[in-house]
């Protein structure tokens, strides 16, 4: 019997998304295929150590929350990342679960201020590479609001 291939999903240059596993929904996030990594807006960014392992305390600020909302992650990674400048910056990276329409998978995010910037996240082309998505450049929010999903832990 032949596997059927998985039919390939069209989304806009931006869509709403949600991060259930950092208590984030319904954000509007563009797709930038420009950037290899994801971005996601943070500050008062804070490194300690739990269980012997390096987490990062962050908060989220978000419009449609007074204060923002505080988060607590396991650090993947620390890299040197070009901002949109072209400035090496090194970023905390952490991985979560990203819903896009009736889809999730989980996806690696640096934390930077991105303050000045258009959107809070940025999906980059490492985080949508092998998902069979086609991203229209000329459209907006085609995906569909994202699937509601328990707060979950990001799989492997």
């Amino acid at each position: 019997m032949q596997k059927k291939p998985k039919l390939t999903i069209e989304i806009g240059w931006r869509e709403v998304i949600s991060l259930p596993s950092l208590q984030i929904k319904d954000m509007k996030a563009k797709i930038d295929t420009g950037a290899r990594t994801s971005a996601l807006h943070a500050v008062d960014i804070k490194p300690f150590v739990q269980d012997g392992k390096d987490w990062v305390e962050f908060w989220v600020p978000l419009h449609h929350h007074r204060h923002g909302i505080q988060c607590f992650c396991e650090v993947v990674d620390q890299r040197h990342i070009k901002n949109t400048g072209g400035e090496a910056q090194e970023r905390y990276v952490v991985k979560t679960t990203l819903v896009l329409g009736q889809q999730s998978w989980p996806i690696e995010v640096s934390l930077a201020n991105r303050r000045s910037m258009g959107f809070a996240l940025i999906i980059g082309r490492t985080a949508i590479r092998g998902k069979r998505i086609l991203v229209n450049p000329g459209r907006s929010f085609l995906a569909g609001p994202p699937a509601v999903l328990t707060a979950t832990t990001p799989e492997d």
